[in-house]
């Protein structure tokens, strides 16, 4: 009977530890205003020519309301020579903050209805709302090219 007692002290112990030493709990290291996000949501498909590029969706209301839109074909612009943009026909939820830097393969919203693909990675002061990842940007910058091209985004 005194063996109760000390198992759940052992356990107040051990789930007190562990939960101090979980990830994110850390606010003076180094790295703590730094956060990576990965896509962790559904995949899709966009194609670009004779190329296909897989990317992952972002788990959010913005990922969300443009899978809804798919599958769709879009005459996307070239501005900057870095990135395709086009202005979907209804704005989707925002929720934009400044990345800081754009990767190559970014799929993002700018404002409330710009749809933008980033084939060249830079730092940025814009805010874009995140909506997926390509997964290998391999040849991404040729297939696009620097002019206008056509992209159609459909689910995986």
């Amino acid at each position: 009977m005194k063996k109760i007692p000390a198992l759940i002290i052992l356990v107040f112990i051990f789930s007190f530890f562990n939960s101090a030493c979980k990830k994110g709990n850390n606010s003076n290291g180094p790295d703590s205003d730094v956060t990576t996000i990965i896509p962790t949501g559904s995949k899709m498909k966009i194609n670009i020519g004779s190329q296909i590029y897989r990317a992952t969706l972002y788990e959010n209301a913005a990922a969300a309301a443009f899978k809804a839109l798919l599958p769709m074909t879009l005459d996307m612009a070239d501005l900057n020579n870095n990135e395709k943009h086009f202005d979907l026909p209804r704005t989707l939820p925002v929720n934009s903050s400044n990345p800081g830097t754009i990767q190559t393969g970014d799929l993002m919203l700018y404002g409330s209805s710009t749809l933008v693909l980033f084939y060249k990675g830079f730092n940025t002061s814009f805010s874009y709302t995140r909506l997926a990842r390509v997964d290998d940007i391999s040849g991404l910058a040729d297939a696009l090219g620097s002019t206008n091209v056509r992209v159609t985004y459909q689910l995986d």
